[in-house]
C-alpha cells in the first residue's frame, strides 16, 4: 500500500473548516471553543500530516494504536473485530487477528506482550507474540461480568490500568462504569467507579508515574466530557481534579503523553451525531499541559478521530487512528522511552 502526504489544500481546508465551525459556535457557547486562539502548534508538530494506510472492509472503525519494539504499529478495526498491523518499513498492512472480541485499546507490556481491551467479549487479554498464546487477564469483578473494556495503560512497575464502561448503573446485573488496576501478580482492583465518574474512556499514566489521567466522554446532557487527573499512590487514584473541560463539544477519546508529560488527546467532531455534543471541540489532536492548558492543535481530515501513540526509532512519530485511516505526523518532542523487556 502506498502512503501519501495530505496535500496542503486538504490540510488548509480541514483547518479552515474547523475555524468556520469555531466561528459559528463561539457566539453561543464559551469554554473549549475559546482556547484555540494563539496556539504555537509548530512547537509541537513538525508536520506534515501523512496518510500511512487506509483500511478497506465492510465496516471500519479504527482504534487503539500501539507501537511494537520492532517499529510495527498494531491497531484495531473494532467494527470488524480485527487487529491489524502496519509495517512502516515494508509499507504493508496485514491482519494479526480476526474474531478479536471487538478489541479496542491495545498496549504492549514491558515484556513485549500485546494487551487488548476486548469490548464485546468483556475481557482484557494478553498475547505472547512469539507463541501466539492468549491469556485472559480479567473478565469479571466480584462475581459480575465487566462492561466493555475500552482503553488501557501501564506504569513502570507493570501495573495495568484499564477503563470499562456501558450505560449501565445496576450492579446486580453488571459492573458499573469503572477504572480497574491489574497488579503484576494478577490481582484486580477497582480504583474508580460510577457515580464518581460517568463514561471513562482513554487512560494514561504520566512519565514519572505520579499521575493518572482519565478522559470522560459521555455524550448525554449534563455529563462529564473532560479530563480528570489523579494522584497515584501505590496504584490508587486520589485527589481528583478536572484539568480541562471539552463541554459542550465532544470530549476526548484516546490519549498518549510525550516525554515531558504533555498530553496528546484525540477529540472533536466534524459533524454532530445525535447526542448533546456540539461542534465546539475542533476535530484533531489537542496537546494539553499536565495542568490543563491547551498548547497546540493539529486538525485531522476525517471523522471519527479516536486515538494516538508515539512510535518510530526516535519516538518522535505520532500515529493516529482516524475513521478508516492510520495517519502519522512527526513531532518536536519524543514520547517516553520504552521499558526494555
Amino acid at each position: 500500500m502506498k502512503s501519501r502526504l495530505v496535500t496542503r489544500r486538504e490540510f488548509l481546508a480541514a483547518n479552515v473548516a474547523a475555524g468556520m465551525t469555531l466561528f459559528a459556535v463561539s457566539a453561543r457557547a464559551a469554554g473549549i471553543s475559546e482556547l484555540y486562539a494563539g496556539l504555537k502548534s509548530d512547537e509541537f508538530f513538525a508536520g506534515p500530516l501523512k496518510e500511512e494506510a487506509k483500511v478497506v472492509d465492510q465496516k471500519v472503525f479504527t482504534e487503539g494504536p500501539a507501537a511494537a519494539s520492532d517499529g510495527r504499529i498494531f491497531f484495531t478495526n473494532a467494527s470488524a473485530a480485527k487487529i491489524l498491523i502496519w509495517n512502516p518499513q515494508t509499507r504493508e498492512l496485514s491482519t494479526f487477528r480476526e474474531n478479536s472480541g471487538e478489541a479496542n485499546g491495545l498496549l504492549f507490556d514491558h515484556s513485549g506482550r500485546l494487551l487488548a481491551c476486548e469490548g464485546k467479549a468483556g475481557r482484557v487479554t494478553r498475547t505472547d507474540l512469539k507463541t501466539g498464546e492468549i491469556t485472559v487477564l480479567v473478565d469479571q469483578f466480584e462475581g459480575h461480568p465487566l462492561g466493555a473494556p475500552n482503553d488501557l495503560t501501564i506504569d513502570a512497575r507493570g501495573r495495568v490500568y484499564f477503563t470499562s464502561r456501558l450505560p449501565n448503573d445496576d450492579p446486580k446485573t453488571q459492573n458499573v462504569n469503572s477504572v480497574y488496576r491489574i497488579g503484576p501478580n494478577g490481582r484486580v482492583t477497582r480504583i474508580l467507579h460510577e457515580p464518581d465518574i460517568h463514561m471513562p474512556n482513554g487512560v494514561e499514566v504520566s512519565p514519572d508515574g505520579h499521575t493518572l489521567y482519565l478522559i470522560e466522554s459521555d455524550g448525554r446532557e449534563n455529563r462529564n466530557r473532560c479530563i480528570f487527573a489523579y494522584d497515584l499512590n501505590e496504584g490508587m487514584a486520589t485527589n481528583a481534579r478536572r484539568i480541562i473541560d471539552f463541554s459542550p463539544g465532544r470530549g476526548g477519546d484516546g490519549l498518549c503523553v510525550d516525554a515531558e508529560g504533555n498530553l496528546y488527546v484525540a477529540a472533536g467532531l466534524h459533524k454532530t451525531r445525535g447526542t448533546s455534543e456540539t461542534l465546539d471541540t475542533k476535530p484533531g489532536v489537542h496537546v494539553i499541559s499536565p495542568n490543563g492548558k491547551l498548547l497546540a492543535y493539529l486538525a485531522t481530515p476525517i471523522d471519527t478521530l479516536t486515538n494516538c501513540t508515539f512510535g518510530g526509532e526516535d519516538r518522535k512519530t505520532l500515529y493516529i487512528t482516524c475513521g478508516d485511516l492510520l495517519l502519522s505526523v512527526r513531532t518536536q518532542r519524543p514520547g517516553p522511552k520504552k521499558i526494555a523487556p
